[in-house]
Formats: structure tokens, C-alpha cells, sequence
């Protein structure tokens, strides 16, 4: 008899998680410890049209065993690395902070923002000291740029697309 994959899968819809659990045990012969409907649904509809539908053949158990077999397979997790050079000298290492500018809006010294206007493609550098750079000419703030560029008054940030600190970093 055919397996009617639809009607099976509407049935156990209807089921509740226990009655599928006590399904599980009859399909798989064992215990399952999920109480996840849909999982449990899966798993069983899948064991059904195994059984129905027959399993996999030998050919492609032993292609699956091969493939299993080549993989490398890491059973213990990687050793810390060694912190000494080759001749047991302690390798350098530099531990220093990076002095960002206070607004988190703003990138990191040395990114170039870039705004296309009217055709033309302003390119403004932030600088170290928390100004910026634009023509070769050092600036305040961005609004100051924004309204080098346009003529009007601009609120910096928003102009450079920096509307929150996310979209900066």
C-alpha cells in the first residue's frame, strides 16, 4: 500500500506533541526528546517513506561511508598558540588605544566620506584631531563643509549620510 505522504502529514497536524511522541516511538523504536511539533513531524513523515519507499542503496551508503571516511574530522579543540618565537624569545606584541573622535556618528580618523552633489563628488578625510579635511583645507565640522558645498546651511551629518552610529562604523 501506498503511502499517502498529504494525508499522514494532515493527521499528525492534529495530533498533540505527546500523541506524536508515542508515533515516534512506534516509527523510530526509541525515545525522542524533542517536544518541537514540527520537528517531531518531519522526523516521522521522513522514517515513514523510508520504510515505505525503501532505504538508501548500497551504493550510495558506501559512497556515503567514503566521504565520511576522507573528511577530517577535528576531535579535540586547537591548542593555544605558542607566545614564544622558535629560540623561546617572547614574541612582540603592541597594546596601545585608538583615540576615536567623542561623536560616534563619525568614522575613524583617516576614512574618507564621500557625498555625490549637483555632479560632483565631495571628498571630505576626518582628521586626527577631530577636524576635517576637505579641498586642502581644514574644517570645524561637517556642517561648515555642507555649507562650503551647497551654499546654505546643512546639518553635517545628515548631508554625509551619518545618521546614526551604525551606519558609520
Amino acid at each position: 500500500m501506498a503511502l499517502n505522504v498529504a494525508k499522514e502529514v494532515a493527521a499528525m497536524r492534529m495530533m498533540t506533541v505527546p500523541e506524536l511522541r508515542r508515533k515516534y516511538v512506534k516509527v523510530f523504536g526509541e525515545e525522542c526528546r524533542s517536544r518541537h511539533k514540527r520537528f517531531l513531524i518531519k522526523r516521522i513523515i521522513w522514517r515513514m517513506q523510508a520504510n515505505a519507499e525503501g532505504d538508501l542503496t548500497e551504493r550510495a551508503r558506501q559512497r556515503a561511508e567514503e566521504l565520511a571516511n576522507d573528511a577530517d574530522l577535528r576531535v579535540q579543540a586547537p591548542r593555544r598558540t605558542n607566545m614564544t618565537a622558535d629560540d623561546g624569545t617572547p614574541r612582540a606584541s603592541v597594546t596601545g588605544t585608538v583615540a576615536c573622535p567623542t561623536d560616534s556618528r563619525l568614522p575613524m580618523p583617516g576614512n574618507v566620506l564621500t557625498r555625490e552633489y549637483k555632479g560632483r563628488t565631495v571628498r571630505v578625510t576626518v582628521l586626527q584631531d577631530g577636524r576635517f579635511e576637505y579641498e586642502g583645507e581644514a574644517y570645524r565640522s561637517l556642517s561648515a563643509i555642507a555649507k562650503a558645498v551647497t551654499g546654505s546651511h546643512w546639518n553635517g551629518y545628515y548631508f554625509f549620510g551619518l545618521k546614526n552610529g551604525k551606519e558609520a562604523r
